[in-house]
């Protein structure tokens, strides 16, 4: 059972996920900083929204602590660079308020078209204004879009259907896969030069933090309305607030400010602006899914598996192919890791078959793991799995051999060593097909005994005879020959670890040339 922190209110669903599991919530919500630096001492998870600061202070203080989970996308309040040195994932919910933040811009694109708040307010303080806030149309009018992924997607689509034209400014995008959304992909400053709608969906990065500043608002067409549903900082507050009073441009409509949370802006000084409290991702539907994402998210850190949605991993999403050889790559790489000695200089990490056509990183960052967790006591995560190996001067390589008439399979080898697996049936379960060069078919145990001797009769007994004598129960076995027909390997699965003295009995046999006791956990 893990102590999972969670500082700000997440949905009771993913909460119940978490204790369902057998984990302690502890939730403890507004927290000062101080405080905060005395809660975090034990947690081994911290949960939080966009409220809580997760500095450097922080995770020093933080004695145990695995993974930062973030209920959204946004991570300003989190210094991911001093999470990943301390060795600690920091973990996401990037779909869950997409299709609310998407339907927010558009309610904010059609609130500053038609000046809906302003006119709800005049009227509300009685004064009938019909002509002062006459609006504009959407159909035929260029909207411009910067960053296409998957927001800045569902807001083109929704776009489309009140017939705008649309452009888009994103150097991750391909031309092609913006002309299936019907976006013809341009440069920034084209983009500012031409629409008439600006909307925003990106990261808040030192890359484009102001990106948006009085430079590129010059170059506006003075009927442009900018739309920022995104982060605050990404566009510059004063600035802004100025084109809009001067005339610079047509209009704003903010939901994200330079700090929050706030009720001081030069923007909400200017009648054509148009502000909401950071109400992007405040739907119902959208906080239930960050709620139950992010326990997902946190749940599988805290046992040591593969989180998809971690920020600060060196992999892409794992694709559903690759998916079930993640496990087995950590599973090959700890039982190489018991029959190495020590860390080798170098290790091959061979993916064969059609998964060799997807990105294999996330394999090799497990297989890595498994080897690391056999040499060290330092927790091994898939965030600090590489560095770690770096700092011990192991090179890893990665070799693909994409072939859709060959078996999935994965291979790790180095230091005289190797090791293959594959899965097998329909449950998936793990396999050795190879050790050492010999050839086997074995279903691996958490205890394992390694024997490689000359192919000689009764040598099965011998080995048999051996662990028997001393109550050592053998569960399975098998036997894989040599190319030359000179060696066989023995691989013994049994009850328990292998006592040295055991070991030491059958390394004494004079047709045994290697023997190495293994135990997985």
């Amino acid at each position: 059972m893990s102590r999972i922190l969670v500082t700000e209110a997440i949905a009771d669903t993913g909460l119940e996920k978490l204790r369902s599991a057998g984990h302690e919530v502890d939730v403890r919500l507004g927290l000062s900083p101080d405080e905060l630096l005395e809660a975090i001492a034990g947690a081994d998870a911290l949960i939080i929204r966009s409220a809580t600061q997760v500095t450097t202070e922080v995770l020093d203080a933080a004695d145990q602590l695995k993974v930062v989970g973030r209920a959204g996308i946004g991570l300003d309040n989190v210094d991911v660079p001093a999470a990943t040195r301390a060795g600690v994932m920091v973990a996401n919910a990037p779909q869950s308020n997409a299709l609310s933040a998407a339907e927010h811009t558009m309610a904010l694109l059609l609130s500053q078209a038609r000046n809906v708040p302003q006119a709800h307010a005049a009227l509300v303080a009685g004064r009938w204004e019909r002509s002062k806030w006459e609006g504009v149309e959407l159909a035929d009018k260029v909207l411009g879009i910067v960053g296409l992924g998957r927001i800045g997607s569902l807001v083109a689509q929704r776009a489309a259907s009140f017939g705008m034209q649309l452009i888009a400014h994103d150097p991750f995008v391909s031309a092609d896969a913006a002309r299936k959304l019907q976006v013809e992909l341009v440069d920034l400053e084209t983009l500012v030069g031409t629409a008439d709608f600006l909307t925003l969906h990106l990261a808040k990065t030192p890359e484009t933090a102001g990106l948006i500043g009085k430079d590129l608002l010059a170059k506006a067409k003075p009927e442009l309305r900018i739309i920022n549903v995104a982060r605050g900082g990404i566009v510059d507050e004063a600035a802004l607030a100025e084109a809009a009073r001067e005339g610079c441009i047509g209009g704003a409509a903010v939901d994200v400010f330079d700090t929050e949370p706030t009720v001081e802006s030069p923007l909400f000084e200017v009648e054509n602006i148009v502000v909401t409290p950071h109400l992007g991702a405040s739907t119902r539907e959208a906080q239930d899914k960050a709620g139950v994402t992010i326990a997902e998210q946190v749940a599988l850190a805290l046992a040591g598996e593969f989180v998809p949605h971690a920020v600060n991993v060196d992999a892409a999403e794992v694709s559903e192919l690759l998916r079930p050889f993640v496990p087995l790559a950590e599973h090959l790489g700890a039982i190489y890791g018991g029959l190495v000695e020590g860390i080798p200089e170098r290790i091959d990490v061979e993916l064969r078959g059609a998964i060799a056509k997807d990105d294999a990183r996330i394999a090799v960052l497990a297989a890595v793991k498994g080897i690391l967790s056999a040499h060290t006591d330092v927790p091994v995560s898939y965030v600090n799995a590489l560095d770690l190996a770096t700092e011990r001067g192991l090179e890893v390589r990665t070799i693909t051999a994409p072939a859709q008439d060959h078996v999935n399979v994965l291979r790790i080898a180095g230091g005289g060593h190797s090791i293959a697996g594959r899965l097998s049936g329909l449950d998936g379960s793990h396999r050795i097909s190879e050790l050492d060069d010999h050839a086997l078919d074995i279903k691996p145990s958490d205890h394992m005994v390694i024997v490689r001797n000359l192919d000689e009769r009764g040598m099965v007994g011998v080995v048999g005879a051996t662990l028997g004598d001393a109550g050592m129960n053998i569960s399975n076995m098998h036997i894989g020959e040599s190319g030359d027909g000179v060696e066989a390997l023995m691989v013994v699965c049994t009850d328990g670890a292998v006592p040295p003295t055991v070991q030491d009995a059958l390394r004494n046999h004079e047709h045994v040339r290697f023997v190495r006791a293994i135990t997985v956990t």
